[in-house]
């Protein structure tokens, strides 16, 4: 039997085939993909013991609960609820609010810790390593050699600070002095020959 001889018109035809169109592709928009597609991974945000319920809108069942720092993968989003699962592979319903991308500060600061420590060691190998390479003695062959550029290094290195030091103090008071005269100068000109300052 044929549209037209069940009575519908072609403009109710077409309008219902454009609505099963529409429901069709939205349909497979929000059917989440079951591809490999790498997944986001987010935290749980500092402070917060959070329940995972079944449903987005915290009307369904605690599924589990989530602490701070946990970690959890992202599988899609609505609105302000992010569908999420878990480290043991349960799924369920967070708010998006209490997840961050960051992982918590305390996570962070630990890593930090064993960083400082591992560098802590590592500073006193060195400096153990240094005590005993300066406690060393010299070669015989080359003491003499070492003694005399030892002896050039310090006796040069005393006497050219000074040098530099000076030369820059007298730039900079030389600097200002001929800035003065070039402000006084100019001042001199525009206002006749008077000192207004």
């Amino acid at each position: 039997m044929t549209a037209a001889r069940a009575g519908l018109p072609l403009a109710a035809i077409a309008t219902l085939g454009v609505a099963v169109l529409a429901a069709a592709t939205f349909a497979a928009a929000a059917a989440p993909e079951a591809s490999a597609a790498p997944t986001e991974s987010l935290y749980v945000i500092e402070q917060l013991v959070i329940n995972v319920n079944s449903a987005p809108d915290a009307s369904g069942e605690r599924i589990a609960t989530v602490r701070s720092g946990d970690r959890v993968e992202v599988i899609e989003r609505q609105r302000d609820e992010t569908h999420v699962r878990l480290a043991n592979g349960a799924e369920g319903w967070i708010r998006a609010s209490y997840l961050s991308a960051e992982e918590p500060l305390r996570a962070r600061l630990a890593a930090r810790e064993s960083e400082l420590a591992e560098l802590h060691g590592e500073l006193t190998r060195l400096q153990h390593e240094l005590e005993v390479t300066r406690s060393q003695k010299p070669i015989a062959g080359n003491a003499p050699a070492a003694a005399a550029a030892a002896g050039a290094q310090d006796s040069t290195a005393p006497r050219l600070w000074p040098w530099v030091l000076g030369a820059s103090l007298g730039s900079l008071l030389l600097g200002g002095l001929l800035g003065f005269a070039l402000l006084d100068r100019h001042i001199r000109r525009k206002f006749g020959g008077l000192r207004i300052y």
